[in-house]
């Protein structure tokens, strides 16, 4: 990612909750070129510059996306598990967007990657490459405004900080 004047600086492993939030800023980045590109190059060949993007999109997902699925999924919602909160509920629902996400993710890539090799897509497959980037962009609109408002103030609320440190330790070790 480009650093950005008067950014604020990310979030590093003593804040995995942050860290999770500065994700998001990534997949939306990243999910704009997706869908910007297909927007926009409908019906032609990409450009190099559209291929550099859609490539390097692709890979962010490919990595750190599935880093970010585990760190929620293995590091984050089972130490929040028992209670009654809403968080508790929304739980369920993320890991179901996490899945339907990933299949989003394969066919997008699928997609992409033949036009990227091809240099066209057939009008069906433009068709659906469209609907599933809208479909992606729109999942994750929701599911991050469900971590962002629900989740993560409930994890920050009831996670003392030997359970936080815990957690960074394997954010970390994930990146290893």
């Amino acid at each position: 990612m480009a650093i950005q004047i008067g950014a604020k600086p990310d979030s590093g492993f003593e804040d995995p909750i942050g860290m999770l939030a500065d994700c998001h800023r990534r997949v939306e980045s990243f999910l704009g070129i997706l869908c910007v590109v297909v927007e926009r190059a409908q019906n032609r060949e990409l450009a190099d510059e559209e291929k550099t993007a859609v490539q390097s999109a692709l890979h962010y997902f490919k990595q750190g996306g599935q880093r970010h699925t585990a760190d929620e999924e293995e590091s984050l919602f089972p130490r929040l598990r028992g209670g009654s909160d809403p968080a508790i509920e929304a739980i369920v629902g993320l890991q179901s967007d996490h899945r339907r996400a990933n299949r989003l993710h394969d066919a997008i890539e699928s997609l992409y990657l033949t036009w990227i090799s091809s240099g066209k897509l057939a009008p069906g497959q433009q068709e659906q490459l469209l609907s599933q980037t809208a479909e992606l962009k729109e999942l994750y609109a929701a599911h991050i405004q469900v971590e962002e408002t629900v989740v993560f103030p409930y994890a920050a609320k009831v996670l003392d900080s030997e359970l936080i440190a815990s957690i960074g330790a394997e954010f970390k070790m994930r990146r290893k």
